[in-house]
């Protein structure tokens, strides 16, 4: 069994005093001050009540143990995110959404004060549902695919109404892809055969209806090739001038053997 002193008690007294009061001495030193990092924008909370406008980035001073300060990050974020809506024509619609936003520096406490930090599960999350919804319902399924960028231009609109007014701006947004069921996939590729043998089938008829064309063009070339020749002939001596050309074509040789009856070319006495 241990016995203390009675002249100790005194001392462990002091000593327990110093420490708490080192203790507090730390917390006052410590406790009264932070700093609030670029990109980001500061709560002050006093008793669990919200006081005071934003705190700004920077060195600020508190109250030890009554106010702390809540930093919320205002810097750009990228969120993704799946949708599942329907077409004007009642097509399921599969998506998958990516949105650029920050929150609005100058109102980070209203949005502390509604949702804490959970502002993407509670209010980003069902915005993007609800107007992927919305636009996606204006169009078909066609539609969806052929006008891709006025259907995105549409959701952006629906969201950045929806999220300006819980304090969150929307920088950029994208649809990273549209999905449809089985059945309507392959009934889009089978139109787009049928589509394109159309298309051939067009090309084909206008290919053959220009040969046709040229043929007869050049048919029409040839007959009036023709009757120019025979006209220029008949003003140039008719039989002479076939004969001339002839003449003009003979090799100057004349046949070794006679048939009886015939004639000796270009041999004509009468003349």
């Amino acid at each position: 069994m241990i016995y203390l002193d009675e002249n100790m008690e005194p001392k462990v007294k002091k000593i327990i005093t110093h420490i708490i009061l080192g203790i507090v001495g730390l917390t006052l030193v410590f406790g009264s001050w932070g700093v609030v990092f670029p990109g980001e924008r500061g709560v002050r909370i006093r008793l669990g009540e919200i006081i005071g406008g934003v705190v700004g980035e920077g060195l600020y001073f508190k109250i030890p143990l009554i106010e702390r300060v809540v930093k919320m990050n205002v810097q750009t974020v990228k969120h993704e995110v799946d949708a599942v809506a329907y077409s004007k024509d009642i097509q399921t619609v599969d998506s998958r959404i990516a949105l650029n936003y920050h929150l609005n520096p100058d109102f980070v406490q209203n949005t502390y004060r509604e949702v804490r930090r959970e502002y993407e599960a509670r209010i980003i999350d069902p915005a993007i549902q609800e107007s992927v919804k919305a636009a996606t319902a204006l169009f078909t399924a066609q539609e969806l695919i052929e006008r891709r960028p006025k259907v995105k231009d549409e959701i952006k609109v629906h969201l950045s109404e929806r999220l300006a007014g819980k304090y969150i701006i929307v920088e950029e947004f994208s649809i990273v892809n549209f999905d449809f069921s089985d059945s309507y996939e392959s009934a889009i590729e089978a139109k787009q055969v049928a589509q394109q043998n159309a298309l051939k089938a067009e090309n084909d008829l206008i290919r053959i209806k220009v040969e046709a064309e040229q043929r007869v063009a050049q048919a029409t070339a040839e007959a009036e090739a023709i009757r120019i020749q025979a006209q220029a002939i008949t003003q140039q001596g008719g039989e002479d001038y076939v004969q001339l050309k002839a003449i003009e074509k003979w090799s100057g040789l004349l046949p070794t053997q006679m048939i009886p009856g015939g004639t000796v070319p270009f041999l004509n006495l009468t003349k």
